[in-house]
């Protein structure tokens, strides 16, 4: 049962955070990514082992009482968490013994035009769906998606799950140098995120040894990247690369001329300015020119 729960670990986004594995056996995905951390196996289209959602809870039960302090129950899996048959009847239980506790699911979207799984998404505090590509030959390449996948069918589920949706509902896009780092990638996902009206959109990169020989983008290349999509679209670039990156000389024009393209976190300006240009930020701040907002617990500074 023990090996169900792991954690608690600490998130910037999230507060503290207990994880909740509905896979702990054995990988169980519909997607064989090529940046996973989990070590290749077979894609499937359902769980070939299957626990019992009693198990679940007893397990949920014990970690809340060894660790009262915890802000988020993260349910993930070794894989996909919608492959769980019974995910709606699991949480309707959780939401028995949580408390103020908040629930978050981590998914790969591939059953999100499933109205059983879109029932089941519904009865969690907040929703985050990865979308590394807008395309199928990315998706096919890039996620190794199982047969009968399609992306078309992904971002329409995603529109339908919007509209019925109330919480936070936060994108992630990681990308992967030479996949879906491109152009024509990434004006096709700006497309579609227009649509789509997500709270966030977390785009980041490889940070763990991958399963298979792909590489990551550099921080510059990052931003290269967030700088594509429109300045609408709250993104924020969720990455550990920050510190290889040198800060560089910005005048307040420039400042100005970069936060009007893409708003950025504090964390960015730490990495891109250098102390003077952090100085002539803060100025900026001070006179009201540039404000903070939040973006379901994340901050960005933009010119007003």
């Amino acid at each position: 049962m023990n090996n169900i729960i792991f954690g608690p670990i600490h998130s910037r986004r999230f507060g503290k955070s207990l994880g909740v594995d509905l896979s702990p056996s054995k990988k169980q995905c519909n997607f064989d990514c090529l940046y996973c951390e989990l070590d290749p196996a077979k894609t499937m289209g359902a769980q070939e082992e299957v626990l019992p959602v009693e198990k679940i809870v007893e397990a949920v039960r014990v970690g809340l009482a060894e660790h009262g302090d915890i802000d988020v129950l993260t349910i993930t899996a070794n894989g996909e968490p919608t492959l769980y048959p019974y995910l709606g009847e699991l949480m309707a239980e959780i939401d028995k013994i949580k408390g103020n506790t908040k629930t978050l699911i981590l998914s790969n979207a591939a059953k999100i035009d499933a109205p059983k799984v879109q029932d089941a998404l519904l009865k969690f505090d907040e929703v985050k769906l990865s979308l590394d590509c807008a395309t199928q030959k990315c998706l096919r390449k890039l996620d190794r998606s199982h047969k009968g996948i399609d992306v078309e069918r992904i971002k329409e589920g995603m529109l339908v799950f919007r509209e019925r949706y109330k919480g936070p509902l936060i994108i992630e896009i990681l990308m992967v140098k030479g996949l879906n780092d491109s152009v024509e990638e990434i004006d096709a996902l700006n497309r579609y995120l227009l649509k789509l009206h997500p709270d966030r959109i977390d785009i980041g990169t490889i940070d763990r040894p991958p399963a298979y020989a792909v590489q990551p983008l550099s921080y510059d290349d990052l931003l290269t990247a967030a700088r594509r999509f429109d300045a609408s679209l709250p993104i924020y670039i969720a990455s550990r690369k920050r510190a290889d990156m040198k800060p560089s000389y910005y005048t307040k024009e420039k400042i100005l001329e970069t936060l009007a393209k893409r708003p950025l976190t504090r964390e960015d300006i730490d990495a891109l300015f250098d102390a003077q240009s952090q100085k002539r930020f803060e100025m900026l701040l001070e006179e009201g020119v540039i404000a903070p907002v939040d973006t379901n617990g994340v901050i960005f500074y933009k010119k007003r």
